[in-house]
């Protein structure tokens, strides 16, 4: 048996799950519109490892979204995973967020397009099969009129997201559908984490960093 404690704390929604053999046995998540991540996190670490009816000490790893997305959301579920890789000897697996968001619906048809909001008209974004294989890795991008034709001009993309909201005001192909309520959650990072663990596909507990894709920006204050 495998169990693994799954952090995403890429987005507002704050999401921990532990699944067993790939397969989630608890989720705990909040999304109320706040970046609440410090304050709930590790009480919903606490709260799915006593639902789960294990032990700290039974993990076999810890799972962590990798980014992109919010650079202190990053932070504090990178800093929590990784005290519990060290405290416990246990590996540490990165995931892709965008590849989680896309893995919340499931399509028989068309392309997913799953979009995070970045600043002003940006997006980060990434292109997935209906089978979650990806078709063009992560950018940063500013959405415009004719942003995705290439893919939009050959049948159905669902843009999924908290990007999807400001695509929508832009893009309107027949073939875009939009679906806002989208966010990335531990509970499909479960089927990530599993398959990265089963071929050894670690990270460096010490030196591991989150994707944030961009430099963050820091405003020096003016001078009085």
């Amino acid at each position: 048996m495998v169990y693994i404690l799954n952090i995403e704390t890429a987005t507002k929604n704050c999401s921990v799950s532990v699944s067993k053999d790939g397969k989630v046995i608890a989720l705990h998540e909040l999304n109320d519109g706040k970046y609440s991540h410090a304050e709930k996190l590790h009480e919903f670490i606490k709260t799915v490892i006593e639902e789960s009816n294990i032990e700290f000490k039974d993990l076999n790893a810890v799972a962590v979204s990798k980014g992109p997305g919010s650079y202190t959301g990053l932070r504090i579920g990178v800093s929590a995973a990784k005290g519990i890789c060290f405290s416990l000897d246990i590996p540490l697996i990165a995931t892709n967020t965008l590849q989680t968001l896309a893995m919340s619906i499931t399509n028989n048809d068309g392309i997913k397009i799953p979009l995070l909001d970045a600043r002003r008209m940006e997006v980060y974004s990434a292109v997935f099969s209906n089978k979650n294989m990806e078709i063009r890795e992560v950018e940063a991008e500013i959405i415009d009129k004719t942003s995705f034709n290439e893919y939009l001009i050959g049948g159905k993309v669902y843009f999924l997201g908290d990007g999807a909201s400001k695509c929508k005001e832009i893009i309107t192909h027949k073939n875009a559908i939009f679906l806002e309520d989208k966010f990335p959650s531990a509970n499909e990072m479960a089927k990530l984490s599993i398959e990265k663990y089963k071929i050894s596909d670690f990270e460096n507990v010490a030196y591991f960093e989150p994707f944030y894709l961009k430099d963050f920006l820091i405003t020096m204050p003016k001078n009085k």
